[in-house]
């Protein structure tokens, strides 16, 4: 499958390099291509993997990951162009996290909208799924760094779209357990979750914590 990458941070590389090792074609987008980051990943990681501006990894994606910073999202997305996001599965990792005032961060939208609605809403052909913004970038490709299931959401409100990122977590990543939250406002609570994960990140000293809901 063709996959593109918006964002070439450790989020973008973690999973643009497991995506890669499952034999998919991926091409990762950053503002202007060409970029030295983006080319190293590209050439450590193998012939099937390439990358170019946001357009470029938009337009090769038959999914297209937005791994870019939460503030830059939107714009990113411009960047991307909507004719190259109309009608694809659009997985969104982002999270809103406004760090101008320093740790810990703030939201800077929350409780009566999120950052996966404003995409949605910006971009209505597009099939957004909110899903992996809720651990760290090791363990969304390798559930297994923390024992014992545990976790992971997603949200969106296309079914077909959501069996489909559902299947690639489950089948490609090796989770567990999926829960669907149900249509996109349900990013509000996986985005929000991002507080309480700060403070036990904090508290353990160690990014592979996750929750396992119990029921």
């Amino acid at each position: 499958m063709r996959i593109g990458i918006l964002g070439t941070g450790v989020v973008g590389k973690t999973l643009g390099t497991k995506l890669a090792k499952l034999g998919h074609d991926v091409r990762m987008g950053s503002r202007a291509a060409g970029g030295e980051s983006a080319k190293e990943w590209a050439r450590i990681t193998g012939t099937k993997s390439s990358e170019g501006t946001f357009a470029d990894a938009a337009a090769h994606g038959e999914i297209v990951f937005n791994c870019t910073s939460g503030m830059a999202s939107l714009e990113a997305l411009r960047a991307a162009g909507a004719q190259n996001l109309q009608g694809k599965v659009l997985i969104d990792v982002s999270n809103p996290l406004d760090f101008s005032k320093g740790m810990p961060p703030t939201h800077s939208v929350c409780n009566t909208d999120s950052l996966g609605e404003q995409i949605q809403r910006a971009y209505p052909t597009a099939k957004v799924v909110k899903a992996l913004n809720t651990v760290t970038a090791a363990v969304m490709v390798e559930p297994s760094l923390i024992p014992g299931v545990h976790t992971i959401f997603v949200c969106g409100n296309d079914a077909k779209a959501k069996a489909v990122v559902i299947d690639l977590l489950k089948t490609g990543f090796g989770w567990k357990e999926v829960m669907d939250l149900g249509d996109i406002t349900g990013a509000r609570a996986q985005e929000m979750y991002l507080s309480l994960w700060l403070r036990l990140f904090t508290k353990l000293k160690t990014p592979n914590v996750n929750i396992h809901v119990v029921f």
